[in-house]
């Protein structure tokens, strides 16, 4: 099969952060995504059904504090995935996978695994960790040049799904002795794989290992040098990397509604302690978003983790993933405040002027 990312859909669509209590949002409402199992599968199969490409999960192993502690409870991307994968058709599962806390000989094992339960539909979303809670949890140093162990790792996996005979590695990361692991993944040369990325270093390293990557913007227009850039970065490394955006939703049937439940969630229910920490967290260690971005927008950082608000009618959020395409992304991640309350709404009014649009087939 095609995997789902290589798909007919001129703008593809991916399903972000449902592994996580309140997805991408620092808000306090009732309402905030609670992340149970049973909702999960039942926004997976909507998107499944629906033709969105992929499913995309966030790794978190700490919450962010404050009056309910976002992201705390989560579950983890790699069983997550191949769970899913009984449960769902033809969707991308995507796994996120933290390069210092998981060994790549088990991420490789792990990830085959996911690619073979799923008839080839597995993604790989590879980090290299910015919260300094989560190392300290794992006993770590957070290290400077983590871009370079991500270059590592990405090696000794591809190695390992290449098929051939033992073979020993020797880095500065990882050392490593008759490394061999069996199945590899239906997918060939390797399961799609995909990196978030701001910093030059973090895009030199999509650049040599990804295949998509995910970068932020303060506005569209304002995206386009960077597609420019990653695909300068790609072509030095004699390779392709498409361009992804990611976004958080409030669509309702009229721009006041939407306009108002964003200022409510985002504004009057923020989780304050729990968005100084991240914010501080983000701007010091993870290079994730332009720097103007903290200093200005602190609603899209409880709304959405600082990523694109699309706010108000379907035709809005429809006119404005067109200039997105237009402006050369390939696509976008979607997150809510509750993925199985607002994703219908989604599916049924956004999806068909998309189509109209001629950015996604029927």
């Amino acid at each position: 099969m095609v995997h789902p990312m290589y798909g007919p859909n001129r703008f593809k669509l991916g399903i972000f952060s449902a592994n996580a209590d309140g997805g991408l949002t620092l808000t306090r409402v009732p309402e905030r995504w609670p992340a149970h199992w049973n909702e999960v599968v039942e926004v997976a199969q909507m998107a499944d059904r629906a033709g969105i490409e992929f499913f995309l999960p966030i790794a978190r192993w700490k919450g962010f504090g404050g009056e309910v502690n976002s992201r705390e409870w989560s579950f983890e991307t790699l069983t997550y995935a191949a769970a899913l994968a009984g449960f769902t058709q033809r969707i991308a599962l995507f796994s996120t996978v933290h390069v210092p806390m998981v060994h790549p000989v088990f991420a490789a094992k792990a990830l085959a695994t996911v690619d073979h339960a799923s008839g080839g539909r597995a993604g790989l979303n590879i980090v290299c960790g910015w919260s300094p809670q989560e190392f300290t949890l794992f006993g770590l140093t957070m290290i400077e040049d983590r871009y370079a162990q991500g270059v590592e790792w990405a090696e000794i996996m591809e190695r390992i799904f290449a098929g051939g005979p033992p073979f020993d590695y020797e880095g500065r990361f990882y050392r490593l002795g008759q490394v061999s692991g069996q199945p590899v993944p239906l997918q060939r040369p390797r399961p799609v794989t995909l990196s978030a990325a701001f910093s030059p270093v973090g895009r030199d390293f999509a650049a040599k290992c990804a295949d998509f990557l995910f970068t932020t913007f303060v506005d569209i227009e304002g995206g386009r040098p960077h597609i420019t850039d990653m695909t300068a970065r790609a072509r030095a490394a004699d390779r392709e990397v498409g361009v992804f955006t990611t976004c958080h939703v409030v669509c309702r049937p009229t721009q006041a509604e939407a306009e108002d439940y964003y200022e409510h969630y985002a504004v009057r229910m923020e989780d304050t302690a729990s968005v100084d920490y991240y914010m501080g967290a983000k701007e010091k260690f993870s290079s994730s978003h332009d720097p103007e971005a903290y200093r200005l927008h602190r609603k899209r950082f409880v709304g959405g983790a600082g990523t694109y608000p699309l706010i108000g009618t379907p035709r809005r959020i429809a006119e404005e993933m067109l200039l997105m395409s237009e402006a050369g992304f390939a696509g976008t991640t979607v997150s809510f405040v509750n993925f199985r309350d607002e994703l219908p709404y989604f599916i049924a009014t956004v999806l068909p002027l998309l189509r109209e649009a001629g950015l996604r087939e029927a």
